[in-house]
């Protein structure tokens, strides 16, 4: 059964929001007010429909002793009761605590691993498999910085993602990613391993984290290109060096402002994500055995091109699908990831 009394709260909580907002809550409030509305209003829409459909069983079960009622009541009555367990399903999982950064946009980091010049290639591919990802989804996908190799491979990739739903998604796709396939770069045919690693983070606003600027170096510096007329004239990429963490973000962009706009960004999903994990930590010994961790150190995830097969390891899934993978179609690979996740908060909360 779910909790009664957490129902009655959510929904006494609900009605006191939707009443603040409908009588004009102060301009401070409403930026606050609507968020916690739009999130309680499918939970509180969740109780409503669980409540009738309790409503209607003990109805129908009253109209068993009315002789002229009693064979409509006997064909409602196994709907309901078949209907009212996948709802109270449908309300555990929209009661599980939330992430407060899920409905934030996010930085994508991209960086190849182990491999040379095949990892970068393959860096590169990660990058364009998000991007039409998020076109299929409609998000906005804005490149913040894309560093090439000599063979159009990626040594440095950021970007900024926003739209619906764009962390909730996305966050488990943080760790290494490992390619096994016959390089492009091969001419005896041999199948290479390689890897590239991926960092998700909730992008951070200025009142999240406050950065003093004695904590921070800037540096400018001659951007590198590949060579002739794309080599940069001028100092106008910019490396920005937190000192307290040692943490270094660079963005090599044409505009000196827009270098400095870009590094301070990623710069603010860093140490906001790396706060986020340190509470995490302190209050889950095991997080790193959860399936949307982060870990960027861990192996998540194996791509097999003469088997045309990916395999992610976190959950022992592998599906034979993988070009359409790369093209974007990350759907199936993320649902299962969320509802993976999910039980395994449920068995928590339960146990």
């Amino acid at each position: 059964m779910v909790p009664l009394d957490k129902l009655a709260q959510i929904t006494q909580r609900f009605g006191f929001v939707e009443a603040r907002l409908n009588a004009g809550a102060a301009p401070a409030e409403i930026a606050a007010l609507s968020r916690e509305y739009s999130d309680l209003k499918p939970v509180a829409e969740e109780i409503a429909a669980y409540r009738q459909a309790l409503d209607d069983l003990r109805e129908a079960e009253a109209m068993l002793a009315d002789p002229e009622m009693k064979a409509l009541a006997e064909e409602e009555i196994p709907r309901l009761r078949a209907r009212i367990p996948e709802m109270e399903h449908r309300l555990r999982l929209a009661l599980l605590p939330k992430d407060a950064a899920d409905a934030r946009p996010a930085i994508l980091e991209i960086r190849p691993g182990t491999g040379g010049e095949e990892a970068s290639l393959f860096a590169g591919d990660l990058a364009r498999m998000y991007q039409r990802h998020a076109e299929r989804m409609g998000w906005r996908f804005e490149v913040l910085e894309s560093q090439l190799s000599d063979l159009g491979g990626i040594k440095e990739f950021t970007a900024h993602i926003t739209g619906e739903g764009v962390y909730a998604r996305l966050k488990y796709e943080s760790g290494v990613h490992r390619v096994q396939r016959v390089p492009e770069t091969e001419a005896g045919g041999r199948i290479h391993t390689s890897a590239a690693t991926v960092a998700v983070l909730p992008e951070a606003e200025e009142v999240d984290i406050d950065i003093p600027a004695a904590d921070i170096r800037i540096d400018t510096m001659r951007s590198s290109g590949a060579g002739g007329q794309h080599v940069n004239t001028t100092d106008s990429a910019v490396r920005i060096t937190h000192l307290p963490s040692g943490i270094v973000v660079t963005s090599s962009e044409k505009s000196q402002h827009q270098n400095r706009a870009i590094a301070m960004q990623v710069l603010r999903a860093r140490l906001y994500e790396a706060e986020r994990e340190r509470l995490a930590n302190e209050r889950a010994a095991d997080r790193k055995a959860q399936v949307g961790s982060g870990d960027r150190s861990e192996r998540i995830r194996t791509y097999n091109f003469p088997q045309g097969r990916m395999t992610d390891h976190r959950i022992n899934l592998t599906l034979y699908a993988l070009s359409q993978i790369m093209q974007g179609d990350l759907t199936e690979v993320i649902d299962a990831l969320i509802a993976h996740d999910q039980a395994a908060k449920l068995a928590e909360m339960e146990a």
